[in-house]
């Protein structure tokens, strides 16, 4: 397996990844798959920014995702960010998302980025749509919980809560340096 950036090329093998969780899970929030053009649009506008980088396979297939994304849109959160993972469904539980994260936060702390915050649906109790791995993906990895929004979204006739993680990747001083917006790497 190799993590490598993506590119707009990629959005229909990264659509099909993202679609299942969309139609079939809680995980993302949105009722509808996005179209290739959406999604594209997306790719385009996160990875100008922020890394966006793909795990592939010896073959060249994708087998996840990963992203960082603003956390909110003032000067003052540029040292904080937004992360997103996507797994194939029939490749979870190999050590692709640690070793996605690892490589998307090796990249942030090269741009200056000092928190990683998650959003992450829970159930109260698990069910079909929504179980607990994301949040023991992320206690494993090293995220603290930071809070829980209770019933805050609906999906499948279903409340779901969401709770937040953060983790710490950088030292935080006064003056801080700015942010290498864009200019990211992988190893």
């Amino acid at each position: 397996m190799t993590i490598l950036p993506v590119s707009p090329a990629d959005a229909a093998e990264l659509l099909a990844i993202y679609a299942p969780y969309v139609r079939d899970t809680a995980i993302s929030f949105e009722y509808e798959v996005p179209s290739l053009s959406a999604f594209r649009q997306r790719i385009e506008t996160t990875s100008a920014r922020f890394p966006y980088l793909k795990a592939v396979d010896a073959q060249g297939h994708i087998l996840g995702y990963a992203y960082a994304s603003s956390f909110k849109n003032r000067k003052a959160y540029d040292w904080s960010v937004e992360l997103s993972i996507y797994i194939r469904q029939d490749k979870r539980r190999g050590g692709l998302g640690r070793a996605l994260y690892e490589a998307l936060e090796a990249s942030l702390r090269r741009m200056g980025i000092l928190n990683l915050n998650v959003c992450i649906a829970v159930p109260k109790v698990p069910d079909v749509h929504l179980n607990f791995d994301s949040l023991r993906f992320h206690e494993r990895m090293g995220y603290t919980l930071v809070g829980t929004f209770h019933d805050s979204g609906y999906k499948f006739d279903t409340w779901y809560d969401m709770v937040w993680m953060e983790k710490m990747i950088g030292p935080h001083r006064a003056p801080q340096q700015p942010v290498a917006f864009g200019c990211w790497t992988v190893d």
